[in-house]
């Protein structure tokens, strides 16, 4: 049986009915799904995504005292009243361990939202990356959704879910029907970095690749506001093994 394989360089080029029954996996390498990993893998128990940033405070308030913690941003920086922003390195144990974060920030949890209807929603990443191919293998529906920058297409987004596409098809065989967008996708990874670097022969330094990732539209937007070592941090090809897991009941994100 010929397995699907569809990248959507923006949330709003697929609607939620479109992902029914598949595995989605929600793409913001800067930096919401960096940020989420970082997280998780820190030892926070959970996320709660939340789409305004006063829909996350009454949340938080809601919680026991001390058991969340408020993380996102708007327009790149901190907001007001959160304890942290989405900074990846700002996630440690001491600051997210054993707490809920309750996250909102402009792009990542909005195509998290999109995803609902999907039968498995996961949060993938560079840092991520192995493990997440290892979840998709043998799976007959996959899409790849890419958070994109205020509406834009972001060349980061995009290069990592060609990653994605490139080791699937590596790894999986020919049996996966790629649409339009997966194909280019792959192509925009494997073009960047020649195939001896993409199937690993060679290592992929992360200076290498947030080279790269400075050139995207995120990656821009980052530069100008100095905060060039998230991009360092959203470059470390497979650092994590864990693949966070949205539950779409309860709307929160774990590691199962």
């Amino acid at each position: 049986m010929q397995q699907v394989l569809n990248v959507y360089a923006l949330p709003t080029v697929v609607s939620p009915e479109d992902l029914a029954g598949g595995v989605a996996v929600v793409i913001d390498v800067l930096r919401a799904s960096t940020t989420m990993i970082h997280a998780l893998e820190a030892g926070a128990v959970e996320v709660a995504p939340c789409l305004e940033v006063e829909e996350a405070l009454a949340l938080a308030a809601q919680m026991p005292a001390g058991r969340a913690v408020l993380g996102g941003e708007r327009g790149g920086v901190l907001i007001e009243g959160f304890d942290l922003a989405n900074s990846p390195a700002e996630y440690t144990p001491d600051s997210v361990g054993g707490k809920t974060l309750v996250f909102t920030t402009t792009n990542g949890t909005r195509a998290l939202i999109r995803c609902r209807r999907a039968r498995r929603v996961l949060v993938g990443g560079f840092v991520n990356a192995s493990a997440v191919v290892r979840q998709l293998l043998g799976e007959p529906q996959v899409h790849l959704l890419c958070a994109g920058s205020g509406g834009e297409i972001s060349r980061d987004d995009v290069l990592c879910a060609g990653l994605l596409v490139d080791r699937l098809q590596r790894r999986g065989g020919p049996n996966y029907r790629l649409n339009a967008q997966a194909a280019v996708a792959r192509e925009s990874w494997v073009s960047s970095f020649p195939v001896p670097v993409a199937v690993g022969a060679e290592p992929l330094v992360p200076e290498r690749l947030a080279e790269e990732l400075r050139k995207s539209l995120a990656g821009q937007k980052l530069v100008s506001i100095h905060l060039e070592q998230d991009i360092l941090a959203a470059a470390q090809i497979d650092r994590f093994s864990i693949v966070p897991e949205l539950d779409p009941h309860s709307m929160r994100i774990r590691v199962p």
